[in-house]
């Protein structure tokens, strides 16, 4: 890449060479013309003067004459060669320049390069008393002139003007170059620091001298005060991003703080959630328990009464038929209540493991939500609500049954603190399909609705509208990450204020190891929206 000095310098021998051509070329022209004159004056004189001489010699037949005269005319170095015919004989006499130089006889062709010229031979008899002789013609004569001399001179004059121009360019050259070198080496330095200012910063670069009293110098003073202010600039810019990684620095441990803070507050809601759980079922084995306990109380005061009378020998019939009845009724009230306490602490017992461990393993998606049911009696029976269940018995999960423990119960207890209450019972629906390789449930109840601006936030962390009322804000936000990062599935929702609510749940019935989904597959697949 040629610098501009460089540029410069070749744009100026151009331009000087270019001037010098055009006009070396004009003055080529012009002497061509000149020369070309010249040797036309200089035919027409020789063939003027042979004209007038050699027409008497040769009516003479004096062949001396004739070759003193061809001698005469031979002078001229443009002349090459004259022959002279005679009308009668041919050629007459004639004269040549040889290799040397000298004059020789005209016995050899001329050279191809001569150029001939002709002219008759008129005799005019001028001393003749008789006056009315006509001219008669003797002959001719050919001159071959030469153009080695005016290509030599034109050849001279050309190499003349090359070495000019050369001569010429090379003083140029010389001249620009120590001009130039007062311009562009403070513009070479000048460039120097802007590269090393924009490349290794503003703290390594050197301010360039300033003892310049020109336009250069004032560009200097120019540069170095732009190169201070960058520095200030660059120092605040420093100061500014320093100051940022640090507000980002505490910014992620905030965050890192508020992940932490966040994932205390959703264990311990769903601990919370099993700690009602445990309260509710507590509560509802106490009563089989206590009628299996006073049943237990009657059988043993019946047969203490049977074992007196058999030892007092005062043992009758009635007395036998007494105890039977009661040992009866009692067993009969044991049994059933304690199945019934046995069904509820199965229930809970499972539902409790499951929420306090991540195994996963394979169960029955109808069975397992009765359970849940089940153990959420003691938590809904307050509320005169009517649960349905439906869905093929023939479904089974393999996945988080803690986990999805979690978002039924969730679910539910939502409905019944929201949607439902003692003064406004309703139903709940639950429905599961087995749709391809995804499980639908849809949970459905026909309480109070939610209003539009506040069913786009529902799943969001600490979004309650029971704030001080006991809601935490944390119920659906953890449903949602259950079913979107651990179930790896979705979950939507739709309502009408006065008519009820929907949950539309959508998950692999197989729940994928590694966490991860085509969550578009998962809204695609399935059968068209309810």
């Amino acid at each position: 890449m040629f610098s501009i000095q460089s540029r410069l310098q070749l744009l100026f021998v151009v331009i000087v060479t270019l001037v010098l051509a055009i006009s070396g070329s004009y003055a080529q022209y012009s002497l061509g013309k000149e020369l070309e004159s010249s040797n036309q004056r200089l035919r027409d004189g020789v063939l003027t003067r042979l004209g007038i001489s050699l027409p008497s010699a040769l009516w003479d037949l004096d062949k001396a004459k004739v070759e003193t005269i061809l001698e005469a005319e031979m002078l001229p170095p443009e002349v090459v060669s004259i022959r002279v015919y005679d009308s009668a004989v041919g050629l007459f006499a004639g004269k040549a320049r040889g290799a040397d130089g000298g004059l020789v006889a005209a016995g050899r062709q001329p050279p191809a390069s001569a150029t001939p010229v002709a002219a008759d031979l008129v005799f005019r008899d001028a001393g003749s008393a008789s006056t009315s002789m006509q001219p008669v013609p003797v002959g001719k004569v050919v001159v071959y002139f030469s153009r080695a001399q005016i290509d030599a001179a034109l050849s001279s004059e050309l190499m003349r003007k090359i070495i000019e121009v050369l001569l010429l360019d090379v003083i140029l050259v010389l001249a620009l170059s120590s001009s130039l070198r007062v311009v562009f080496r403070p513009l070479r330095r000048l460039s120097y620091g802007l590269f090393e200012l924009a490349t290794r910063g503003t703290g390594e670069v050197e301010e360039l001298p300033e003892n310049r009293r020109d336009e250069l110098g004032d560009v200097i003073r120019g540069f170095n005060q732009i190169q201070r202010r960058l520095k200030s600039t660059i120092l605040r810019i420093r100061e500014a991003e320093d100051a940022a990684l640090r507000s980002a620095q505490q910014t992620e441990q905030a965050m890192t703080d508020l992940r932490r803070t966040q994932e205390s507050l959703l264990q311990s809601e769903r601990l919370a959630s099993l700690g009602s759980l445990v309260a509710g079922v507590a509560h509802e084995i106490n009563t089989p328990v206590g009628i299996a306990l006073t049943s237990a109380s009657v059988l043993k005061d019946a047969t203490d009464q049977l074992q007196a009378a058999v030892a007092t020998d005062g043992l009758r019939k009635s007395v036998v038929l007494r105890y039977l009845d009661t040992a009866a009724e009692s067993t009969r009230l044991i049994i059933n209540n304690a199945y019934r306490a046995a069904h509820l602490i199965h229930s809970f017992k499972q539902i409790a493991v499951d929420q306090t461990s991540e195994a996963r393993r394979r169960f029955a998606l109808m069975a397992y939500i009765d359970e849940i049911v089940t153990s959420l009696q003691p938590k809904l029976k307050n509320i005169a609500l009517e649960l349905k269940l439906e869905g093929d018995d023939d479904i089974v999960l393999d996945s988080y049954p803690g986990a999805f423990a979690q978002v039924i119960t969730n679910l539910m207890l939502n409905c019944a603190e929201h949607a439902l209450s003692p003064e406004h019972p309703g139903t709940i629906d639950i429905h599961a399909r087995l749709v391809g390789d995804m499980v639908e449930l849809l949970l459905t109840d026909n309480g109070k609705g939610i209003p539009p601006e506040v069913l786009d936030r529902i799943f969001d962390p600490f979004f309650t509208t029971r704030r001080g009322q006991g809601g935490t804000g944390l119920g659906l936000n953890i449903v949602y990450n259950l079913v979107v990062k651990q179930f790896c599935g979705t979950i939507k929702a739709r309502s009408t204020v006065g008519v009820g609510t929907e949950f539309t749940l959508r998950m692999p019935r197989v729940t994928p190891r590694d966490g991860a989904v085509d969550i578009d597959a998962v809204e695609s697949a399935g059968a068209p929206p309810h």
